[in-house]
C-alpha cells in the first residue's frame, strides 16, 4: 500500500515536502520513485528515483529543485520540492521505478500539488 500526502496549493517559487508511507513490500530492498501526472496527461511521468542504498537520480526538469529521500526505519519516502513552478502542478505518486512498466501495478491515490499565484 502506498499513501501519498503533503500536497497543497503553493505560490510559484515556494517549497513543499511530500511524504509517502509504504507498506506491503520489502521497502529496505527496493528502489523507490516519485511520479507526476499532469492535467490532460494520462501517464505518470517519472521525476526522481532513490536506490535502496540511498542514491538519488532526477529527470532534468526537476534537477536542482527537488530532493528525494527515504527513511527505512519509518518506511517513508519524501520529496522536497523547492522553487516550484506552475508546470510542477499535478498529482504526485510514489512507487517503485519499475511500476510504470507494470500494467497491474498498484498505485496510491496520489497527492495534488497546485502551483499558482
Amino acid at each position: 500500500q502506498l499513501v501519498e500526502s503533503g500536497g497543497t496549493l503553493v505560490q510559484p517559487g515556494g517549497s513543499l515536502k511530500l511524504s509517502c508511507t509504504v507498506s506491503g513490500i520489502n521497502f529496505s530492498t527496493r528502489a523507490m520513485a516519485w511520479y507526476r501526472r499532469s492535467a490532460g496527461n494520462p501517464q505518470r511521468d517519472l521525476l526522481a528515483t532513490i536506490s535502496r542504498e540511498g542514491t538519488p537520480d532526477y529527470v532534468p526538469a526537476v534537477t536542482g529543485r527537488f530532493i528525494i529521500s527515504r527513511d527505512v526505519s519509518k518506511n517513508m519516502v519524501y520529496l522536497q520540492m523547492d522553487n516550484l513552478k506552475p508546470e510542477d502542478t499535478g498529482l504526485y505518486f510514489c512507487n517503485t521505478p519499475s511500476a510504470r512498466f507494470q500494467p497491474g501495478a498498484v498505485w496510491g491515490q496520489g497527492t495534488q500539488v497546485t502551483v499558482s499565484a
